[in-house]
């Protein structure tokens, strides 16, 4: 039976929805500004609508296919739960659903936050603020409305089983792959589409034509701003989504299998931290109203206004935490609940490593900005030292945080005994629900970025006064510091619940062979023994497929898991090199052909280059999506579950390590531009400017193609595991 403190999850999911709702309605009310805002805005709106319509024709079709593949395996081979299917279709829909509403509701707001520039800082803050708030609410509140009415449809059907709850939530699991199945396509196509838009505009109009940024005269300019919203806004969502639900979802399956000797205990740990995640939806509302400023803020200013907000809302679910777990009567809940501290601590210090390597307040940004008085070989030379350089502290701080998650959780039992072992792995699970139970407000943070852009953008276009630009820069330059932090956050969740999302693939296989056994296969392991999976524990499966170190199969497994981070990036960074190339040549022939752009006599064609963007995006996006989904089948038929382990903690280890690489070295590569910009070492125009613009042009794919894909890749590779657990044990077979 359902208990009564479960409600609170369905009850949050509205309050979050309609906190949006009230969000967007009060940015609608704000004025957009003069005709020619309004004009810009509208380009800007069309052109990223028309993409994400022609985006979702591709994965509708791409999701028909795959769950008519799942339906096969459910009800002709019968080596799949029958909910698959369906599981799936749901989490993709809303996972897209996330991405459009808050795609929508930027396109909506860039003039606003422009137009409310005109008046003060704080204003221009306010707008861009609260319209990336929309984002983030939208983003939990479906998450968790997705996950309440599966576990409410599901226990309906399974209620009374022995194993009812652990078939439930790994069931649910599932629904996860269709999440992670759509980020990776909004992830990778966004980001081509975005880049192939900059680069173009940032080599040809800045470097080349001596103009500036965002200028009209531009023709790739518009498709830069439809980019940043179809890559940073509807990509990023649909990223955290999965990673929201993954974390929740694998944590609730890992308390089912932990507590399994205790119905009421395995009730309380499944349910617990959605509870966590539903009380984080308010006080994520409580951060967000928090946000303000004051005229003349500098950067550090700037992120302490962003900071209170969010710094408020993690302080007060921690304390949450340990009142939710002691409430609920969970055994071991004061070292669970330091479990969800420990994760949110390492949620707060990879924001503020991230921080300092990306914001030009600090050393290493500056540094990479006086590098430029040598040339863009040097700037590209210590952006990628300071990026690689930059690994450590997030590295570090996620190990320091499993290790302490998994202690606390299982009382500090260095045994390895299934039992600690499974314990330990739930607070490991709960500790990613930890860093991202205040998504609300975070994903607003990261939200607030291309907003901020697109503000700055049509404040140049629209020709508004130097000191509307000054704000919007400043504005901007905010916006490149919290995206970047949001993508070392959005990383460091992943490699959490990447690694809970391993045991529950263990759990997954349990079952699937449970049902091969009913069926008549018999499994014998390595002394001729006869296995039992019904009764065996995660040890006992560890020894069946002989999951150790000097196993080829693990060992090959995690060769090709590292290679396909490298492989992946390497696909999608072609991609973007591919897409700028057509760019770059559209925009010299508009230049070359259509008299008096420069002068400001003729209107560039912006919708060719907006169709060149969408037409490579659509064509580049599949074919890494498509990898990422076949790589662990393949490896699991071939290598069997061994091989598969290996894969998932190859790719979790290298894709984690590059993924961190890459967003720090892309954002500090943008902000050295940016510092150029306000004056320094020649200011605008300058040797030392187009030094830092090539910099920042490298760094694209990095930061906002390649290295934010990385994180949905590890996941990815997870989720079509688990899914694809049936298949492997009957290759087993």
């Amino acid at each position: 039976m359902i208990p009564n403190v479960f409600w609170l999850v369905p009850i949050a999911s509205v309050a979050a929805l309609i906190m949006a709702w009230f969000f967007f309605r009060q940015m609608m009310k704000e004025e957009e500004g003069t005709p020619r805002m309004v004009e810009i805005a509208e380009y800007v709106r069309r052109g990223a609508m028309a993409y994400l319509k022609q985006q979702y024709k591709i994965v509708f079709i791409v999701f028909i296919v795959l769950a008519l593949v799942f339906a096969i395996m459910a009800y002709v081979l019968k080596v799949q739960n029958e909910w698959v299917p369906f599981a799936f279709l749901t989490g993709g829909f809303f996972s897209g659903l996330a991405g459009f509403f808050g795609m929508k509701t930027a396109t909506y707001a860039s003039a606003r936050t422009a137009n409310a520039a005109r008046k003060s800082l704080n204003s221009g803050l306010r707008v861009a603020f609260r319209s990336g708030a929309v984002m983030g609410l939208v983003v939990v509140g479906l998450g968790l409305l997705d996950i309440a009415i599966w576990f409410i449809v599901l226990n309906a059907f399974y209620q009374g089983e022995n194993t009812a709850l652990i078939t439930i939530t790994t069931t649910m699991l599932t629904f996860g792959m269709g999440a992670s199945t759509q980020a990776l396509f909004a992830r990778v196509g966004g980001g081509i589409y975005t880049k192939a838009a900059d680069v173009g505009a940032d080599l040809v109009g800045k470097v080349e034509a001596n103009i500036p940024e965002d200028d009209p005269r531009n023709p790739a300019t518009i498709a830069d701003n439809v980019g940043d919203n179809v890559g940073d806004v509807a990509g990023m969502g649909a990223d955290l989504y999965e990673s929201y639900c993954g974390s929740i979802l694998s944590t609730a399956a890992l308390g089912a299998t932990a507590f399994a000797l205790n119905t009421d205990m395995q009730l309380r740990a499944v349910i617990a931290p959605m509870i966590i995640a539903a009380v984080g939806v308010f006080l994520s509302i409580i951060g967000i109203f928090l946000v303000r400023t004051k005229e003349g803020a500098t950067m550090k200013d700037l992120l302490h206004s962003l900071g209170i907000g969010t710094n408020v809302s993690a302080v007060f679910i921690a304390i949450a935490s340990f009142a939710i777990l002691y409430l609920l009567k969970i055994d071991n809940w004061l070292g669970i609940s330091f479990s969800v501290l420990t994760g949110l601590t390492a949620g707060v210090l990879i924001g503020q490593a991230t921080e300092y390597y990306t914001s030009h307040s600090y050393k290493p940004t500056k540094d990479i900005s006086a590098a430029s008085q040598t040339g863009s070989a040097t700037v590209i030379i210590k952006g990628i030292g300071t990026g690689m350089i930059s690994t450590m502290i997030p590295v570090v701080t996620i190990s320091v945080a499993i290790m302490l998650s998994y202690l606390c959780a299982n009382g500090f039992d260095m045994s390895m005994s299934a039992t600690s072992i499974s314990k330990g792995l739930y607070g490991i699970g709960i500790a990613a629900v930890g860093m991202l139970s205040t998504l609300g407000i975070t994903l607003a943070t990261d939200t607030y970025g291309p907003i901020a852009d697109n503000a700055g953008g049509n404040a140049e276009m629209s020709e508004l006064g130097e000191e509307v630009r000054h704000r919007t820069d400043a504005l901007d330059a905010l916006g490149n510091t919290t995206a970047a932090t949001g993508k070392g956050f959005a990383i460091g969740s992943a490699a959490l619940t990447a690694l809970a999302l391993l045991a529950s693939y263990i759990e997954e296989i349990k079952i699937a062979m449970a049902r091969a056994v009913e069926n008549g296969a018999v499994y014998i392991d390595a002394l001729g023994n006869k296995f039992n999976p019904s009764t065996a524990n995660m040890n006992d499966f560890m020894q069946f497929f002989q999951v150790t170190l000097i196993n080829p199969k693990v060992l090959v497994g995690a060769f090709i898991g590292a290679m396909a981070a490298f492989l992946f990036s390497g696909i999608t960074m072609g991609a973007v090199g591919r897409a700028a190339g057509s760019m770059v040549d559209e925009v010299r022939r508009q230049f070359r052909e259509i008299k008096g752009i420069l002068e400001g006599k003729a209107t560039p064609d912006y919708g060719r280059c907006v169709e060149i963007s969408t037409r490579s995006a659509q064509r580049e996006m599949v074919f890494p999506s498509l990898l990422a989904i076949a790589i662990p089948i393949i490896i699991g038929c071939v290598l069997g579950v061994a091989g598969v382990l290996g894969l998932l903690v190859g790719g979790l280890a290298a894709g984690f390590t590059l993924a961190i690489f890459m967003a720090n070295s892309g954002g500090a590569w943008d902000n050295a531009k940016k510092m150029v910009e306000e004056g320094n070492f020649g200011g605008k125009g300058s040797d030392c400017h187009k030094a830092t613009i090539v910099g920042d042009t490298v760094g694209d794919p990095f930061k906002d193609t390649s290295g934010p894909s990385l994180n949905i890749l590890i996941k990815l590779m997870s989720m079509v595991s688990i899914v694809m657990a049936g298949l492997t044990v009957a290759c087993i077979i």
